[in-house]
């Protein structure tokens, strides 16, 4: 038996030839023609989310593996994000990529196969995020106890919204925030994501007032319809937020990942209201019963007190009885301090007495000292008259060679070389102002040799439409039509009675231009100068 690899086609054959492309872009329409939309059920296996947004990622079973892609623009709308291991049921169609010679099926919806999958995953995913701390009571946050504002992220046309209202109508008044979101479908987690972190992200410069709290709510439904708040980007919203978040989503018995992560969490949106704020009348008989309890506690304060002191002042002795001995003291101390000070006034005075003997004779003293100061002030008067002898002559020193210089010669020479500076100064104006009214004179010669007052004053005229135009053909003024003719010495109205062409002037007065240019003279030009001179110059016809 021969080898297929070893057979060749015969020279000749009708066997039809394909390219490469050709052949693959066959194959990708007849699978796009044959599975134009398919559901596949299958387990997640390796995905990848390049920078471009797409998905790309492997559906398998026990024992084929089938690649898929979900496009940018899809992969925002999936109702569950693709997990590795996670069973799913994708619906789309099917494709080829001729670029790399496989299939593959491009994925336009996801959904979990079965309540089983969601649970699997959801239990995977509160393994990982309690691994990463975001479900311990340490970082749960305090609720407040009477918040001022208070936002409320939940769908603002639900009965859940209206239920929450009218329990904060009974309650302490607190100015109410709402965040519209969808709380259920494919864009519910990003929504209420997004609304947490925008609560959070207000400051004081903005015109919203800060919330104190927020409440997270959503009416009951089951395990698919909660599924938005089972999300991990939620989660981790809601353990990051900086503001006390209680979790309000569906009934007693749901419960999602954002329970777990939130602050505190409410069986019903209703009891969520109930435990933000309290209810007025609680707070005024609380109120007036702590206010009962203080004065009450008060006056048994004060009734002890007062049986204290007076116990106290029962044991007590007598005033009278407290200061005879200290008056005894005193009088005893009074006695003895009149004699001691009289010793004290004795022994100064005979100090002060012995001091006196002991100090010399004042008068001798002062003239002592003033025959010591008259000798340094004979002293310096002599250095004082030294002293401006000597700048005296000085002066006169520098005096005489002040005169040897002649000042009146130097203001002369001076004088004289300013004078010569200001006559040359007065010729160089002079000629250079006889230049520029020459060039002047000269312009103005040039500009009014290039202006059409210089061809008015040789005997032209300027003629004017009723808008101002300058008129140059006869035939763009029509019958009836009032002119402005302007002259060197002023202007005329006028009104035009008839339009006559003049051809054959025109054609003559062409060609003698052509003549004039060329440098030949045409033999009717003469002929032509007399009509002219006889039509009054060929603007007669106008008038």
């Amino acid at each position: 038996m021969t080898d297929p690899s070893e057979q060749t086609i015969p020279a000749g054959s009708n066997i039809v030839e394909f390219t490469v492309s050709e052949l693959s872009f066959a194959l990708k329409k007849c699978v796009e023609d044959t599975f134009s939309y398919v559901r596949v059920r299958g387990e997640l296996g390796r995905i990848s989310r390049p920078a471009s947004g797409h998905i790309y990622l492997d559906l398998k079973d026990e024992k084929a593996v089938l690649a898929g892609v979900v496009w940018r623009g899809q992969a925002g709308r999936l109702k569950i994000q693709p997990e590795q291991g996670l069973e799913v049921i994708v619906t789309g169609r099917l494709t080829t990529y001729p670029g790399q010679s496989k299939y593959q099926i491009v994925i336009d919806s996801m959904e979990p196969a079965g309540i089983g999958a969601l649970m699997a995953l959801l239990e995977e995913r509160k393994k990982k995020l309690a691994a990463e701390g975001l479900f311990d009571e340490e970082r749960k946050k305090p609720i407040p106890f009477l918040p001022r504002v208070i936002g409320i992220v939940t769908s603002p046309s639900g009965a859940v919204i209206r239920d929450m209202l009218h329990g904060f109508d009974e309650r302490f008044p607190s100015h109410i925030l709402i965040w519209p979101v969808r709380v259920q479908g494919e864009t519910c987690a990003q929504e209420v994501a997004d609304a947490i972190e925008g609560f959070n992200s207000i400051g004081d410069r903005h015109a919203l007032p800060r919330p104190d709290l927020l409440i997270v709510a959503r009416g009951g439904g089951s395990l698919e319809d909660l599924w938005g708040f089972n999300e991990e980007r939620v989660a981790r919203a809601a353990a990051e937020s900086a503001i006390p978040l209680i979790s309000a989503v569906g009934h007693e018995t749901d419960w999602t990942l954002i329970d777990l992560a939130a602050d505190a969490r409410a069986p019903t949106p209703t009891k969520a209201a109930e435990w933000a704020v309290p209810k007025r009348s609680d707070l005024i008989e609380r109120t007036d019963d702590y206010s009962g309890r203080l004065r009450l506690a008060v006056r048994r304060a004060l009734e002890a007190r007062r049986s204290y002191l007076t116990a106290m002042s029962r044991a007590l002795p007598q005033l009278s009885s407290i200061l005879a001995l200290p008056r005894q003291k005193f009088d005893m101390t009074a006695q003895r301090l009149g004699g001691v000070m009289r010793r004290i006034l004795d022994d100064r005075r005979t100090s002060l007495s012995s001091l006196a003997r002991s100090m010399p004779n004042l008068r001798n003293f002062v003239a002592l000292r003033r025959q010591k100061f008259d000798g340094v002030a004979n002293l310096a008067r002599l250095a004082l008259k030294q002293n401006a002898d000597a700048r005296c002559m000085a002066f006169d020193r520098i005096a005489e060679r002040l005169l040897r210089v002649d000042v009146r010669k130097n203001l002369s020479l001076k004088a004289q070389t300013l004078s010569n500076f200001h006559q040359r100064a007065l010729r160089a104006f002079e000629n250079f102002a006889r230049g520029q009214r020459g060039n002047l004179d000269a312009h103005a010669k040039l500009l009014f040799s290039l202006s059409y007052r210089s061809a008015l004053s040789r005997g032209y005229a300027l003629v004017r439409n009723s808008a101002g135009q300058t008129i140059r053909e006869a035939m763009s003024v029509q019958t009836g039509d009032r002119l402005a003719i302007e002259f060197v010495d002023g202007r005329v109205a006028a009104e035009t009675l008839s339009v006559t062409p003049l051809g054959n002037a025109l054609k003559e007065s062409q060609d003698a231009k052509r003549a004039t240019h060329s440098g030949t003279k045409l033999p009717n030009a003469k002929k032509s100068d007399k009509d002219a001179g006889r039509s009054g110059g060929g603007q007669g016809h106008l008038f």
